[in-house]
């Protein structure tokens, strides 16, 4: 007999169906930010949040500024980097060119290159030349007192 009640037991036990969809209930509810049953307590914004808020977008706008003013650091660098780079590669040139005379420190001087592929400096600008030049004006520069040379303007192309 006491057999027939566990098998009962153990049938009902089967049939109970719970009535809660799992589907529409959270699994941990007390950590929720706003109420989560019809009779729960309402949840507002409090100050603290506003002042949260309001801090928050004063960050993201002040890290806006410092991000574009390294940006535009960034931006100088590489042009000044750029330069250095541009006067490396025109020295080189000025070196290698034919130079038939003595640079003097602080003055400006043309290099130019000839239709055989070779440099040469000279002391006279690309409007004195007229119309028969057989060659190309690269840039103007300027010997340092260091024996460096300061381009002044160029038209090469890197």
């Amino acid at each position: 007999m006491e057999n027939q009640k566990n098998n009962e037991e153990k049938e009902i036990e089967l049939e109970f169906i719970n009535p809660i969809d799992v589907r529409k209930t959270a699994e941990n509810p007390g950590l929720l930010p706003y109420a989560h049953t019809a009779g729960g307590a309402v949840i507002k914004p409090t100050e603290q949040g506003v002042i949260k808020g309001k801090a928050m977008s004063a960050m993201e706008q002040q890290t806006d500024k410092q991000m574009r003013q390294l940006y535009e650091q960034m931006q100088t660098l590489s042009n000044q980097a750029k330069e250095i780079q541009d006067r490396i590669e025109i020295s080189k040139y000025v070196y290698e060119a034919e130079i038939p005379f003595q640079p003097v420190i602080g003055h400006t001087y043309f290099l130019y290159l000839r239709e055989s592929g070779k440099y040469f400096l000279s002391m006279i600008t690309p409007d004195e030349w007229g119309k028969t030049k057989k060659f190309q004006y690269i840039s103007q520069v300027s010997l340092l007192a260091d024996h460096t040379w300061d381009v002044l303007d160029t038209n090469w192309k890197s």
